[in-house]
């Protein structure tokens, strides 16, 4: 990456940390730019939205009559999955059944979350725990890779996890939170890339790991984005991209309706994810995801630029408490504090230093949304 001069978007708080940004002549970025192009004119959360979103409901009933649940939610504990389970059984009628995959890496706050939801919900939860000593070992051999995306043991874990489980139980529908409204704009690849380019995570495990991870559950992005969708007719469902979905509005009735308690920042559900994008990711690399998140909010109008600018001077970390961090996930890993500094000091590296599959995956971008199924590529 090449130094440039600092610019920051005049629409939303994108800038120049993200190597790749194009601005137009206003100085507005390519973000926005993508946005009100390609996905605001097809994002459609009136009865438009409703309608279909009626249309999917009714089948996923029909096609689990008889069953003990009609489709399957994945429950990080987060406000986006939260926020979908209450609306998939209060509004929409759905009997899903709640996912939770144990990474390790679990907060107090996020076991309290999803706790509440079950219990005032009636709900089970079934919860599949990662092998330990498999992910604490993926972890560190990413640590020791120098790349900035170091989430990438934990994610993959998440969606390989449950749509093997789906397809395991031919369950045909998983319920997915993720939702143009507060994710419109997309991270840097750069910093977090892919995380199931099984070429890098193998090239990658093979220089710093011995591990033979034999209970770990990878999944091949082919295996879920081709086989199981299209073959198995495993489809992935996100009510909330057709209905008004306010971030604000949603952790307020989540507050009042089941006793659920907001994080400082969006992902910091996890331990290791309010370390990782919290710290280590704008104090080693200079990417701050805040700028991703409270872009998303401005584009779709819940955040003024002026607040998110006010915001983002602060850090997204604790100052006063971060050396308690460094001793936890330390700790946690087993190693000492010294090793883990060793590793923020080590040589940067990125996802085109090692093996990579970015372009079977800038490939199947183009041709989702040449189907319609993606309305944008920018990343």
């Amino acid at each position: 990456m090449q130094d440039r001069q600092h610019q920051i978007c005049t629409n939303c708080v994108m800038d120049t940390s993200d190597s790749k940004i194009v601005f137009d002549d206003d100085g507005v970025c390519d973000h926005c730019n993508d946005f009100y192009a390609n996905v605001k004119p097809n994002w459609h959360t009136d009865e438009k939205g409703r309608a279909e979103m009626e249309a999917v409901v009714e089948k996923i009933k029909k096609e689990g009559e008889g069953k003990d649940f009609d489709c399957i939610l994945g429950m990080s504990g987060g406000v986006d999955s939260s926020y979908l389970l209450h609306l998939a059984v209060k509004e929409l009628g759905l009997r899903p059944l709640v996912f939770h995959v144990d990474g390790g890496w679990n907060s107090e706050l996020a076991v309290h979350n999803i706790q509440v939801m079950i219990d005032k919900l009636g709900l089970d939860l079934y919860t599949e725990v990662i092998n330990w000593e498999e992910m604490k070992d993926f972890q560190l051999t990413f640590f020791k890779s120098g790349v900035p995306h170091l989430d990438i043991p934990q994610d993959h874990a998440f969606v390989a996890t449950l749509y093997n489980f789906a397809n395991k139980y031919n369950i045909k529908y998983i319920l997915n939170g993720g939702n143009i409204s507060t994710e419109c704009v997309r991270n840097p690849m750069e910093f977090l890339y892919y995380g199931t380019d099984m070429a890098q995570i193998r090239d990658i495990r093979k220089q710093f790991s011995t591990n033979k991870m034999e209970t770990y559950p990878f999944s091949p992005v082919l295996k879920h984005k081709f086989y199981l969708r299209y073959i198995k007719g495993v489809q992935v469902v996100k009510p909330l991209n057709y209905m008004p979905y306010v971030k604000e509005d949603a952790l307020k009735m989540l507050a009042e309706t089941y006793g659920w308690t907001p994080y400082p920042q969006k992902h910091f559900e996890s331990r290791f994810t309010k370390f990782y994008e919290g710290y280590w990711l704008p104090e080693r690399f200079g990417f701050d995801t805040r700028r991703v998140q409270y872009s998303s909010l401005i584009l779709t109008g819940q955040l003024k630029r002026e607040e998110a600018l006010e915001k983002m001077k602060k850090p997204a970390f604790n100052p006063e408490t971060i050396d308690e961090e460094f001793k936890y996930i330390a700790t946690k890993l087993g190693i000492k504090v010294e090793e883990l500094n060793g590793y923020f000091t080590a040589p940067k590296k990125f996802y085109w230093d090692y093996k990579n599959q970015l372009s079977m995956f800038k490939t199947g971008a183009k041709i989702l949304k040449f189907l319609g199924i993606e309305r944008s590529i920018k990343r």
